[in-house]
């Protein structure tokens, strides 16, 4: 489904800045991390663009833990959402990972995909429960939440991707984000991608989001084979530095 931008009254999800702008013109050492500020954000984003994918991969690790740290959004998570949205298109997003021939770029839209499902309406709706008030209107988690569609825009090139991997990971990045209301007129096109991860997935977090995705969207989906979940289900940040590891 192709939806038209032609109309001049119809919504469109904002472009994101340069990542070169979000890096230098963010006052990082006055966003609050659970560490602190976020002075070290710009070393730790910058190396997330070298030759070497070991270095990426570590930095991306490092990222998840400053910003992203007990799956919780920090003042600092906003900017660096969007500088990583940024780089989706760099060259360096296609070195291949170690040990994996998968492109860093599967990597990093997991890492979206994962800090957009900690401030997702299933998790902020628990959240709500004992904090009132915590998606008030200019609150941390509120505002990362309305970055939604920008983020989707850097995220929806790849749902056609040439690597299933890249693919599959915009695919679960933006059923996520696509809780958004803006992002309604995109949800028939995602339950097609939806549909597809349920067939051919084999990672069974990717094809729970898809499943409750579908179901929250009103699709009939075939039931679930069993399996053991944890109490929050898909999320966390696991593109940690495991992933260096060769596989024994």
């Amino acid at each position: 489904m192709t939806h038209s931008r032609s109309n001049a009254g119809a919504p469109r999800e904002p472009d994101l800045p340069p990542y070169q702008v979000v890096l230098s013109e963010t006052d990082w050492g006055s966003l609050e991390t659970p560490f602190g500020n976020g002075e070290d954000l710009p070393e730790v984003l910058t190396r997330l663009l070298p030759p070497d994918p070991r270095v990426q991969v570590n930095a991306l690790s490092e990222l998840g833990e400053i910003v992203g740290h007990q799956n919780t959004i920090y003042e600092a998570t906003a900017p660096a959402a969007i500088y990583v949205a940024g780089i989706l298109t760099h060259p360096a997003a296609a070195n291949p990972r170690p040990y994996r021939n998968v492109p860093i770029r599967a990597a990093l839209l997991t890492w979206l995909a994962s800090t957009a499902y900690d401030a997702s309406d299933e998790i902020v709706g628990r959240t709500e429960q004992y904090f009132p008030g915590f998606l008030a209107p200019g609150t941390i988690v509120a505002s990362f939440r309305d970055l939604r569609p920008m983020l989707y825009r850097a995220v929806s090139p790849f749902l056609r991707d040439n690597h299933e991997d890249v693919r599959e990971a915009a695919v679960i990045a933006g059923l996520i984000l696509a809780e958004h209301p803006v992002l309604a007129e995109h949800r028939d096109h995602l339950a097609v991608h939806a549909r597809a991860t349920l067939d051919t997935s084999g990672d069974e977090p990717n094809r729970r989001v898809a499943r409750k995705t579908l179901e929250a969207w009103g699709h009939e989906v075939p039931a679930p084979e069993p399996f053991t979940e944890g109490p929050w289900g898909w999320g966390p940040h696991s593109d940690g530095r495991g992933c260096l590891e060769p596989p024994f």
